[in-house]
């Protein structure tokens, strides 16, 4: 990897983002749309009505910052785009268990809930982050 400090940069701030977007979409499903939020029971329908988006999220925020990241290196190669890719990936299924399932928080999930009922979102999701940087770097061909 040409830069591994600037590639995790952008990951961390684009990871962040995205972060930030889902929970913005689902509080406003609550608050505007009037969705019922989350209860014992579940994550609620605000949360649950937010799925089908999530992928969409991170086509398009890890082709934005895969775009920033591989046009800032000197000389941009596919072969970089593909490991970063790769890179930003594992990255995510390692976080997202401590994150998203071992570290207990309110929306927090169960492995079955994270990586069972959450399909496809997740693997599309993941398959989304390995894409973008490559989806930055044809960006940056044009």
């Amino acid at each position: 990897m040409e830069n591994f400090a600037l590639s995790m940069l952008w990951f961390w701030i684009c990871y962040i983002l995205v972060t930030c977007v889902g929970i913005l979409h689902t509080i406003f499903n609550i608050y505007v749309l009037k969705m019922k939020p989350m209860d014992k029971e579940s994550m609620g329908e605000g949360y649950e009505k937010t799925k089908p988006w999530h992928p969409l999220y991170n086509i398009i925020l890890f082709s934005l910052f895969g775009f920033i990241y591989m046009n800032g290196l000197e000389i941009p190669t596919f072969k970089e785009a593909l490991i970063t890719g790769a890179i930003w990936t594992g990255i995510c299924v390692v976080f997202d268990v401590f994150g998203w399932v071992l570290i207990k928080h309110p929306w927090s999930l169960t492995f079955k809930g994270f990586y069972i009922d959450y399909q496809p979102w997740i693997s599309l999701i993941y398959l989304a982050i390995f894409i973008g940087p490559i989806v930055g770097y044809l960006i940056t061909l044009i």
